[in-house]
């Protein structure tokens, strides 16, 4: 590593909270906090733009980072969005043991000077964008799937006031697929990410912009928070000697049901799940709590797959 590049260059690293944002500047050894809120995060900005820095690192917690990331984007702030196993593996390697919300900041910002990841592409005004799309698809094929059920049940009289309707309704849902295309094309980052995920049979276009757009963790995080962030992670349900029995609860209800809808048709057509989905049946459980598990396992896989940049391979299963 050539050090005379590295003592030029400025990291900061930021350790992220509900509530506030810790922040190390590293070499000069500058630390402060701000509230985790619109005027903390311009603040922050503000301070940070004086310092002209080569990268901000900023871990993948979840979406408390979100509303930052899209500050420094439209600061025109070089970030980056670090994965934690690899900083908490960092820490480990250097003997940091240490834990306060100052100290996290600095080895973060160690990290980044050490490391020096390359900055991060990802457009935080285009997951909203995706986000939204997504929603105005849904609100679509309802409205779809409404007119078709009068369709069947209407006099076929009425059939001419009903039929303009679903093409118009046909229409716009392609173009809304196609704005959404679109948007991943337009990313580097989102485009990969897409790839990889669809690349797992039964997994569609739609499930892939879901995950990237409502989940943006899936990659960051570790399997078993990845289960319970959709709520296929099975919840205990005990107190004294009574054991009720284990249930599904929270988590992200959109994407879960894009997932279950998905799972009916990986286990038809891809022999991993399908494989797992009967020996589950034979083992008694219900059809239900057999998709779930399939899906359990399906958004377990994919969080490895982005996590290690790995396009779908059956020896995953």
């Amino acid at each position: 590593m050539d050090n005379q590049h590295t003592q030029k260059e400025i990291n900061v690293g930021v350790d992220t909270g509900k509530f506030q944002l810790d922040f190390y500047v590293r070499p000069l050894g500058i630390a402060f906090t701000v509230p985790n809120n619109e005027a903390g995060i311009k603040e922050a900005v503000a301070t940070l733009k004086k310092h002209s820095p080569t990268r901000i690192i900023i871990e993948a917690t979840g979406r408390l980072e979100h509303a930052f990331v899209c500050a420094c984007a439209k600061a025109n702030l070089p970030f980056v969005i670090s994965n934690p196993i690899h900083i908490k593996g960092f820490g480990k390697a250097i003997g940091r043991l240490a834990k306060t919300d100052r100290l996290d900041a600095s080895l973060i910002a160690h990290y980044g000077e050490a490391v020096q990841p390359r900055l991060s592409k990802l457009r935080p005004d285009v997951l909203q964008q995706l986000s939204d799309l997504l929603s105005r698809r849904r609100q679509l094929l309802a409205m779809q799937t409404m007119e078709k059920n009068r369709c069947q049940i209407m006099p076929k009289a009425l059939a001419s006031t009903i039929k303009p309707i679903l093409t118009a309704l046909a229409n716009q849902i392609a173009k809304v697929d196609q704005k959404l295309q679109c948007l991943i094309e337009s990313c580097d980052d989102y485009r990969a990410k897409n790839d990889i995920i669809q690349s797992m049979p039964g997994i569609g276009k739609v499930v892939a912009l879901s995950l990237i757009s409502n989940m943006p963790e899936l990659g960051y995080i570790s399997n078993k928070e990845a289960a319970a962030l959709i709520g296929v992670a099975p919840m205990n349900k005990e107190s004294g000697k009574y054991q009720g029995q284990r249930k599904i609860r929270g988590g992200r209800a959109q994407i879960r049901t894009v997932m279950y809808m998905a799972m009916m048709s990986a286990i038809q057509c891809n022999p991993v799940f399908k494989t797992t989905y009967n020996k589950l049946l034979a083992a008694g459980k219900t059809k239900k709590s057999a998709i779930i598990a399939c899906v359990r396992k399906m958004i377990i896989i994919l969080n490895s797959m982005v996590r290690d940049g790995a396009l779908w391979d059956p020896k995953m299963g």
